[in-house]
């Protein structure tokens, strides 16, 4: 049998290039695994209860930016966390035995506490604490035996496999042990050098128009002692350079010309628009195909009733041997 992959997102906002090579790993394994790709919206309730978010369309948008990239629904059921119930059920039940002090320590906690308590988040609440366990609700209710993930979130995923040992230690095993899945995640900057957010208005959307491409590589920031176009250029210090390393295959030849002072900061950035675009437009092309009359309203559709039959059966054995 193949392995089960659960994996999802949260939509509090349209993605960009930056997630780009996750999603491009979600493609590769649905050929090898079979796979849920579930778009958290419980968990932006976590940070962002307080936003009254559009999630209706914060969803869809997610899902054409899977689908744009290659998620195929015919291989992988792509659904929304909120719509299959049981990963609520099983957190609710989860939370009945698992130690308070096991989500104290995940080290994002308090993390992530310091950080948004800056920008004025109260975040004393349960569900902030326990979205670690939701996570783990939402990898155990498939029974998933691998999640790629982040170096970061690795933390999360031995709390899921701790959850795993000591529901099966009380009840009896229904649960295996889920082992995280490292994927090389390129760190991309924004165009301006600080991390690549949307919220910083500094990021390259998935969706972008080759208008948009154009102007937002125009807005990176070169080598500030590279006064006219023949001076020897350092690629190391300079934002388009590092967008060339993942998606120019000539770059040493780039980086040998900036050196040299053979080629421009303009014709440099020019030349990283055209490998932009021509890794965005048939992404652009397949977003405009699911977003047809209905499309991806069906792909969410059918993929939580996929999700909800695995589930399903899950919390079936997990209220038989805890005797509900």
């Amino acid at each position: 049998m193949k392995g089960r992959i659960l994996s999802g997102m949260r939509p509090t906002g349209s993605l960009h290039i930056g997630h780009l090579s996750v999603i491009q790993n979600w493609v590769a394994l649905q050929n090898d695994y079979e796979c849920y790709y579930s778009i958290v919206d419980l968990h932006a309730l976590t940070t962002a209860y307080e936003d009254r978010l559009n999630y209706p369309s914060l969803r869809r948008e997610i899902a054409l930016d899977w689908l744009s990239v290659g998620i195929d629904p015919q291989k992988s059921a792509v659904f929304i966390q909120s719509q299959v119930k049981e990963h609520a059920e099983l957190h609710l039940l989860f939370s009945m035995f698992t130690p308070l002090s096991w989500l104290e320590r995940v080290p994002t906690y308090k993390d992530q506490i310091q950080q948004l308590s800056q920008q004025g988040k109260d975040l004393g609440t349960y569900g902030f604490l326990g979205y670690p366990l939701l996570q783990a609700a939402d990898i155990l209710v498939y029974k998933a035996n691998v999640v790629p993930v982040g170096e970061d979130q690795l933390p999360h995923i031995e709390l899921s496999r701790e959850v795993a040992r000591r529901f099966n230690h009380l009840f009896g095993t229904v649960f295996p042990e889920p082992q995280g899945l490292v994927g090389k995640v390129p760190l991309l900057p924004g165009v301006d050098g600080r991390k690549m957010s949307k919220s910083y208005n500094n990021a390259i959307s998935l969706a972008a128009s080759p208008e948009e491409v154009k102007t937002r590589v125009q807005q990176m920031i070169t080598d500030p002692a590279r006064l006219r176009k023949d001076d020897p250029g350092h690629p190391e210090v300079c934002i388009v350079d590092k967008f060339h390393q993942i998606y120019t295959p000539e770059v040493a030849e780039v980086e040998e010309n900036c050196r040299a002072g053979k080629v421009g900061c303009v014709a440099c950035k020019r030349h990283l628009a055209e490998n932009l675009e021509k890794l965005l437009r048939p992404f652009r092309e397949r977003r405009d195909y699911w977003g047809e009359s209905g499309r991806v309203e069906k792909v969410l559709a059918e993929g939580a009733e996929r999700a909800r039959v695995t589930a399903a059966e899950t919390m079936k054995e997990v209220r038989s041997v805890m005797g509900l």
